[in-house]
């Protein structure tokens, strides 16, 4: 039985006139979907993070332009609308860019650009499987992994990029553990990370993100693993805020820090991180949590989703093409 097999949900099921997402707003209460029929529908499950994950983002965007095309909408205006939802993530203009190329070979004909998404979606599976086989000759039979936000199934077109190592190296048959971060303000964490751990049984604890300075001061984190939302040129690396703080952590305690991504990820036209467009997410992520205020009313909220960690502080970049010592 493969991983994915193992792993029994399917984050994005091109049905051939709509695209099907687990709505990950609603986990881990219930496993529910989000049906894309129109361009409008894939922004909204973009924009409102019904689907989130740079390559899962990534490989929505390319079913959004078939799905256009499908319906003989202007393939420009939808790829503009597509590309305008996240600024941060480069797997989405990626996407919508290799797409349009294609649409002007062909001259925009729906079915080699739905089988062109189709192979996105699935170049974007191996890729995942090859991260973990790389990735996997890091850890150490016993090793406590430690990571943030959630770089799993649920943020790719497979098994994921730092949850696809863990996985590899679990039915590997390595006895490891993995120390989850809650993951503030939205929780990916907490709420999507466990949930797919839990479903394969993989050992795992949940942390508040303060905690983990205290965990790797006592000895307990043998590596941190992360994905990312863009890599520069110099190996300058976007991802989920927070990503940063463990970076520093790791440097101090002298504990390897990696980071998992696909190549979409890489962008050579990005020099360096202070080139990267960090976006800005809305005040009520923060005040707000299941729809309750734990903040005073109008107060100040500055929520940017992202920050940079430099490559000095990452020991590995691991892609499917291997492990790179930035």
């Amino acid at each position: 039985m493969t991983i994915e097999q193992k792993l029994d949900f399917a984050t994005l099921d091109w049905k051939e006139k709509y695209l099907r997402i687990i709505d990950q707003r609603q986990l881990p209460e219930k496993l529910v979907y989000f049906d894309c029929y129109e361009v409008s529908d894939f922004v909204e499950a973009i924009k409102n993070l019904v689907i989130r994950g740079a390559p899962a983002i990534g490989c929505t965007a390319a079913y959004g332009i078939a799905i256009a095309a499908k319906k003989g909408d202007d393939l420009i205006k939808a790829s503009r609308m597509l590309q305008d939802t996240r600024p941060t993530a480069v797997n989405l203009s990626w996407a919508v860019n290799r797409m349009m190329n294609v649409a002007k070979d062909c001259d925009n004909d729906p079915l080699i650009l739905e089988k062109e998404a189709v192979k996105i979606h699935n170049e974007d599976a191996s890729m995942c499987r090859r991260i973990g086989e790389f990735g996997a000759e890091l850890i150490k039979d016993g090793d406590s992994v430690l990571t943030h936000c959630n770089a799993g199934a649920l943020a790719t077109g497979g098994i994921g990029t730092a949850l696809g190592i863990v996985y590899t190296a679990f039915f590997s048959g390595k006895d490891i553990s993995v120390w989850v971060d809650e993951t503030r303000p939205m929780l990916q964490g907490a709420r999507l990370t466990a949930w797919e751990l839990g479903r394969v049984k993989v050992p795992h604890t949940l942390i508040c993100d303060n905690v983990a300075a205290s965990l790797m001061a006592k000895g307990k984190v043998d590596c941190v693993i992360t994905g990312a939302d863009r890599i520069a040129a110099n190996y300058d690396v976007a991802n989920k805020i927070g990503t940063y703080n463990l970076a520093v952590l790791c440097h101090h305690h002298k504990i390897p820090f990696y980071v998992a991504a696909p190549s979409s990820t890489l962008d050579s036209d990005c020099p360096d991180g202070k080139s990267v467009v960090i976006e800005q997410r809305p005040a009520d992520e923060v005040s707000l949590i299941k729809g309750q205020s734990i903040a005073p009313g109008g107060v100040n909220v500055y929520n940017p989703a992202f920050d940079i960690t430099p490559s000095n502080l990452i020991a590995a970049v691991i892609t499917e093409n291997g492990i790179t010592e930035p």
